[in-house]
């Protein structure tokens, strides 16, 4: 059975890296039929707040990451600690220093000097001082020799003794160190294996030699690739939204985030899936070495896929309160209908919400740039599509893409590709009566190509033999990239298209 543990500072709120961490903690200990644990590292009293604990633990049990048993809190074990630390000073293995920090200061400059790795170089280890309010517990670490670390994911590690100095262990002021109480709540909680962050690699040796000083079991370590921005460097605010409740707000489903976070620096065949999923398919030994990159658009394509695979139900539950942020109720007309036809437009559930209101609100207001942009002649084609999609008696993907597809003379149909003729290719060297003639011809030729796709699209519209609708539909293409090519010689050459096309669409279709 393992044992692991999610160990967080509160002195800010749940980081989605920090999520990521409890998320495979959970997932590994759940595999074994195993614990998992969550332990609050408050010992900073000036930063850790109240408030930020309670986001933390709050957040993780939204998600499901919930403790098996009751979190701790560092801030309640002093006595604890104290007594680990009598246990290193009568087995010999601590010892009280006085150093200033001016003698420490100028210790680092000599070492730097030399052309040494500026640490502490023991010289109280052997004085025999005793405890005063000037001085500090040290570890005393072995001199010689290598610590190695069988890590789950890395392999082994190997740090040579000589490289780390005596670490502090009490401070002046009697409060333990982190190294000091993260090995002995560790032993404590009887954790078995520690999966954190790869920052956290250089701390492993340290640890390791105080839970040998106190005669601790060894346990297993692991250590995550960190969670990077598409720039390869620390994720933050800059790149995307990193606390745990900025995704919740946005309206991603608590399995989104789980799933999401899960693929940060690890993989698997099925990339969409569920909890209990993951906690089958989970194996450590696949996490990847090297550093997870944040992508929101990925993050996004994972949403939709999670949404896609709600029920109706679920998904009436999970987006009722971004509905009602957006003052939209459950009894408004078509509430239910208007929903599912808008589910799959956006990749959250507040933008989908948001999106849902002109269907039950008038316009706030309109762009005005906008609508003379991209809205020329609207009006008469808002008119004949009305017209056109009236008559269809059987809405389906083939009637709506047959009509809509007549509805536009840009519709590419068979994305063949013409050749310019040579006429067009010396544009530059046309007399404007040469130009003005091609125009005319080119005028009666785009709007014989209007009533050739449309008739074939009309006749494929009303045909009930699908072997031959599948005919009449791609003559109707091929017609469409007739029209298409009129269409682009006419630009070419200055030309517009008749002012009676929609006229002429609209009669075939009456």
């Amino acid at each position: 059975m393992k044992v692991t543990r999610f160990a967080p500072s509160p002195t800010g709120n749940l980081h989605i890296g920090g999520v990521r961490t409890a998320l495979f903690n959970y997932v590994f200990s759940k595999q074994s039929g195993g614990l998992f644990l969550i332990r609050v590292e408050d010992t900073d009293k000036e930063r850790s707040k109240r408030e930020y604990e309670e986001d933390i633990i709050s957040g993780l049990e939204w998600l499901g990451i919930s403790p098996d048993k009751t979190p701790i809190r560092q801030s309640e074990r002093s006595d604890i600690y104290q007594k680990a630390a009598e246990r290193l000073i009568s087995s010999g293995n601590a010892y009280w220093c006085d150093c200033s920090p001016e003698d420490l200061e100028e210790m680092r400059k000599e070492q730097a000097a030399l052309g040494k790795k500026p640490m502490y170089d023991g010289r109280s280890r052997d004085l025999g001082l005793k405890k005063s309010k000037n001085t500090v517990l040290r570890l005393a670490t072995p001199l010689e020799g290598e610590t190695k670390v069988n890590d789950l994911i890395r392999g082994e590690i190997t740090f040579s003794n000589s490289e780390l100095d005596d670490l502090i262990l009490l401070r002046s002021d009697g409060t333990p160190t982190y190294h000091f109480c993260n090995v002995v709540d560790d032993y404590d909680q009887r954790v078995t294996t520690v999966i954190r962050g790869e920052d956290h690699i250089s701390n492993t040796p340290r640890q390791i030699h105080i839970q040998k000083a106190l005669d601790y079991p060894e346990l297993e370590y692991a250590h995550l690739p960190l969670v990077l921005g598409e720039d390869k460097k620390r994720l933050s605010k800059r790149h995307a939204a990193t606390s745990l409740n900025a995704y919740k707000e946005m309206g991603f489903t608590k399995e989104t985030i789980i799933n999401a976070l899960a693929l940060l620096g690890w993989s698997t065949e099925n990339e969409i899936f569920l909890m209990d999923e993951l906690i089958e398919s989970f194996k450590l030994q696949n996490v990847q070495k090297a550093a997870a990159v944040f992508d929101l658009k990925r993050f996004n394509w994972v949403s939709s896929q999670q949404l896609a695979k709600l029920n109706d139900e679920a998904f009436f539950d999970v987006i009722k309160p971004f509905m009602k942020a957006e003052g939209i109720n459950e009894d408004s007309t078509n509430y239910k209908k208007i929903l599912l036809a808008m589910r799959t437009s956006k990749t959250n559930l507040k933008d989908i919400a948001h999106a849902t209101r002109p269907f039950f609100f008038e316009l706030d207001g309109y762009d005005e740039k906008g609508v003379s942009k991209f809205l020329n002649e609207s009006l008469e084609t808002l008119n004949f599509a009305h017209e056109l999609l009236s008559k269809i008696t059987e809405w389906n993907e083939t009637e709506l893409d047959i009509a809509l597809k007549t509805l536009s003379d840009k519709k590419v149909g068979t994305d063949r590709v013409y050749p310019p003729d040579p006429l067009e290719k010396n544009l530059e060297k046309m007399s404007q009566e040469e130009k003005s003639l091609s125009i005319k011809f080119m005028r009666i030729n785009h709007a014989g190509e209007v009533a050739a796709q449309a008739l074939y699209r009309g006749q494929a519209f009303v045909c009930k033999d699908p072997e031959v609708k599948e005919h009449l539909i791609h003559a109707g293409n091929e017609e469409t990239d007739h029209l298409v090519w009129c269409k682009q010689r006419l630009d070419e050459l200055g030309g517009k298209s008749s002012i009676l096309n929609p006229l002429w669409l609209s009669l075939i279709h009456i």
